[in-house]
Parts: structure tokens; sequence; C-alpha cells
């Protein structure tokens, strides 16, 4: 299978089928500017549809909210990827180095992705506050990340952090759902924030 036709398979499978052709638009776009200012390890468009797919698994625990950061959004992945899929969704895209600022701005326009706003700093939860839901993606050790995300989020949002290998101890309020992601398996941890 293509990596276009598992990345539509996958994006149809977390309801978000319409998204498809932009994602795959982002795998290209991903691709020439990872050729000159190396955004990831990810070279062929195999691998980078390969973080596209993993960040797609976020899309099942963005339940109704209506705004939402990533911190250290560095390639677009979440950010970009969850951008397109829920237009209804307002992000905001925190990243302080200005190189992979230019890039996801060059994303939001070429995408048309009128609901994604980057700033180019780092976070800073006296301005970044009160938002339904806060991601990260391989910015911050989880633990870390989790009680950095809590000063983000107002009562009742959710906190997501993606866990690869090493599994962090739960705190009463989180929740591990797993998730397969190729030939490994992984968890979201979703914090509820009280």
């Amino acid at each position: 299978m293509s990596w276009r036709e598992l990345l539509a398979r996958a994006a149809a499978g977390v309801g978000a089928a319409d998204a498809a052709p932009a994602l795959a638009q982002f795998v290209e776009l991903f691709e020439r500017w990872n050729q000159r200012i190396n955004l990831s390890a990810a070279r062929s468009r195999d691998d980078i549809a390969q973080h596209v797919i993993d960040s797609l698994a976020l899309m099942r625990h963005l339940g109704e909210a209506t705004s939402a950061i990533d911190v250290g959004s560095g390639g677009g992945f979440p950010l970009i990827v969850l951008g397109a899929c829920r237009s209804e969704l307002t992000w905001r895209g925190v990243e302080p180095i200005h190189k992979k600022t230019a890039f996801l701005s060059a994303a939001v326009r070429e995408l048309g992705l009128r609901n994604v706003e980057i700033v180019t700093r780092r976070v800073d939860p006296a301005i970044d506050h009160g938002f339904d839901i806060a991601t990260s993606r391989a910015t911050f050790a989880l633990d870390e990340w989790l009680a950095l995300g809590e000063q983000l989020v107002r009562p009742g949002g959710r906190v997501l952090g993606m866990e690869a290998r090493e599994r962090v101890v739960l705190g009463a309020s989180d929740e591990r759902h797993p998730y397969d992601a190729g030939d490994r398996q992984r968890a979201i941890i979703v914090r509820q924030v009280a």
C-alpha cells in the first residue's frame, strides 16, 4: 500500500477522510522544506506519512474542544495535521525556532488553515492559558509536559501527551489509551484538569 493510501485510510479511520488530500499535500511540503532546513530525521514520504498517522491518534481525544495549543510545534506534528482535520477548532502553535515557524507559516498558508495561528517564542503560561486542549509531541519528557500543560488549559480542559517507549506513572486524573503505531505500541496519555 502506498503512503497516500495509508494516509487516506488512517484519516478515514478517525473521521477525517476529507482531510486526506491536505495531509498528502503536507507530506510533500514537509519533504521539500526538510531537504533545506532539516526539520526532522524523516526523509522519505513514507517516513513523513508515518509521523502524520501517529499525530492522527490524537483525533479521538479532542472531543468538543473549540480551542487548542500545541507547544514545540516544530515540523507540524501534530499541529498542522490536527488543524487540517478539525477546521472548527482554533489552534495556537508555539515554537521558538524561527526557521521552524517559517515552515509552519508556509504550511498554514499553502493548506489554507485559517484556524491555525503560529507564534515564534517559548510557551508562557501567563499568556498561553485558558485552552480546551494542550498538546505537545517529543518536546518535553512526558511527565514534565503533563505538568506544564495543566497550566495552559482551563478547568475541565485536557492535556494530551504521546507516550513512546518509556511509561510514565499516571496521576489520579490521567488515562492511558494505547494504539498501534505501525510496528510498535504507543499510547496517548489524557490528563483531565480539575
